[in-house]
């Protein structure tokens, strides 16, 4: 997966009020809806016809009504101070401020106030919504609702800016997605929205984006597609594919719908790419399609997703060869994580899976997808490439998927890895930017390396170098090539086998994950 750092910022998507800063991880329930809920046709009939110029100006009045104006309460958990110049008794002490900033020791004798108390305070926000159903329901971003004790909508167009209260049915961090259904209605029919076909859009289509900018009142921005099936990180090591638009979206747009020139929603506004001052011109929507498949599970109030427990990456474009694959396909296995289906099932790192479900597996992106997409308790079968000694032999496993547990999973994404210590007798293997060292009994210990295993230390990295990025320090190195190392001399010499411009195909042991599989090319 990629490590490249992004300056992409989900929360600057949503309008919060002046000094209001959203902080607390309080859970809501969600409350499923006991009506069936109807899916809204999707119309994947290309985009035809000549642009005029009425053509933005008609949409948009078409489509205005069924966009909603999503505002949020929530309460979050603060260390109240006292006034900077000693009032309110609630915080640091006089003394205590003056000790602070200018240095003057307070009086021992002067009692000493009681430590400030946490307390909480109400903080609201505000996003976009668009309504699907006659019934109220309402699609919007996770994050505008994920943490709301009180979420109420106002409408286009109401006199007075009359808002109505809703109820969160269901949310899914992964596609940024959460259906809300209004309690209270107008008296009126409640417009819908009309679904496209986000497949059929392509770089260059025109679109338009409504929302709820920066609290100012629906506003219309147009522009057009700027690339599809963007990867887009949403939490740690987990990527979704996105429509990238130059489409102006701002903070208050999350939420809001993306249409083409129909007047169709054929994507959820949810993220842009900021240098923080704003709107840069690269926007980021959910396809409508991947939250269109999400609503009957989002309407339950729960979306369940498969898991194997595998890290993966793609296989090296100049490299597929080297796997044993006849064109690049399939998705390399970095990581499988212990008590997984796929250590059950006997998947081990540097296994390439060509085939899931009786399906090819075209890319690593296209895995994720038919896991997250199965069942969990299904037993699924598997092919993969793996290599025997000096050949590459496929091998047929069975899987039984588990459910995805995203915060268990980030959970383990968090653990930290213990303080980098240097390994004696270092050996340089310079051609991928390595510094090598034995493996002492101590470091084994620390690294909770199995007794039986042996291998040479990772002591330094060069930045510059072609290992960077893909080896840590303290990583231990296993093998090479298939080729099993005892020690830092072993490695360096596998490590020079390889021609230049060519893959070592490394197995090292890393703290906190086990077993890990990477590629690193030989400059």
């Amino acid at each position: 997966m990629s490590t490249r750092k992004t300056t992409i910022v989900y929360a600057v998507l949503i309008a919060f009020a002046a000094g209001m800063v959203i902080a607390s991880r309080l859970d809501l329930s969600p409350t499923s809806s006991a009506q069936s809920l109807s899916v809204p046709a999707m119309n994947s009939v290309p985009v035809t016809g000549a642009l005029d110029a009425q053509t933005f100006r008609n949409v948009a009045k078409a489509q205005s009504p069924m966009v909603v104006n999503i505002k949020t309460e929530m309460r979050e958990r603060t260390q109240e101070l006292s006034d900077f110049f000693g009032g309110g008794g609630q915080g640091q002490a006089p003394d205590d401020l003056i000790e602070r900033f200018f240095g003057q020791p307070r009086d021992p004798r002067a009692p000493r106030q009681a430590p400030p108390q946490p307390r909480e305070r109400r903080t609201q926000a505000a996003g976009t919504g668009f309504i699907i159903s006659k019934d109220g329901l309402i699609l919007t971003n996770n994050h505008v609702v994920e943490n709301a004790e009180k979420i109420t909508v106002s409408l286009f167009g109401e006199e007075n800016d009359q808002e109505y209260e809703a109820k969160l049915v269901g949310r899914d961090q992964l596609t940024d997605s959460a259906l809300i259904q209004m309690t209270q209605k107008p008296t009126h029919a409640l417009p819908e929205a009309k679904f496209g076909d986000s497949a059929q859009m392509a770089a260059g289509d025109w679109v338009m984006a409504i929302g709820n900018p920066f609290n100012q009142g629906w506003t219309v921005t147009v522009g057009v597609i700027s690339a599809t099936e963007r990867s887009f990180p949403v939490t740690d090591a987990r990527w979704s594919e996105m429509i990238q638009t130059d489409a102006a979206i701002n903070p208050g747009n999350s939420g809001g719908p993306l249409l083409n020139l129909r007047g169709e929603v054929i994507g959820m506004n949810s993220a842009i790419y900021t240098n923080g001052r704003g709107n840069v011109g690269i926007g980021f929507a959910v396809p409508i399609n991947t939250v269109r498949e999400l609503l009957p599970q989002l309407h339950t109030g729960k979306v369940s997703r498969g898991r194997i427990g595998v890290q993966i990456a793609p296989v090296p474009r100049d490299a597929y060869q080297d796997f044993g694959l006849k064109s690049r396909m399939g998705a390399v296995v970095s990581v499988v994580m212990p008590g997984s289906a796929a250590e059950k099932g006997g998947v081990r790192p540097g296994d390439v899976i060509v085939e899931y479900n009786g399906r090819p597996v075209p890319s690593s992106t296209e895995l994720t997808k038919m896991v997250t997409a199965t069942k969990p308790g299904t037993a699924v079968p598997v092919k993969v490439m793996r290599n025997e000694g000096d050949q590459r032999r496929e091998r047929a496993l069975t899987l039984t998927v588990d459910e995805l547990d995203l915060e268990a999973e980030q959970q383990r994404g968090r653990q930290t890895r213990a303080p980098d210590r240097q390994a004696p007798e270092q050996q340089g293997a310079s051609s991928f930017g390595l510094m090598l060292g034995n493996l002492t009994p101590q470091i084994a210990r620390e690294l909770d390396l199995p007794s039986n295993r042996r291998g040479a230390v990772v002591t330094q990295v060069d930045p510059n170098g072609a290992s960077a990025g893909r080896l840590h320090e303290r990583d231990v190195i296993l093998s090479v090539n298939g080729q099993r190392v005892e020690n830092a001399a072993d490695a360096g010499r596998e490590l020079q086998k390889i021609t230049g411009g060519r893959y070592a195909q490394v197995l090292i042991w890393r703290e906190g994950d086990g077993e890990v599989f990477v590629t690193i090319r030989k400059e």
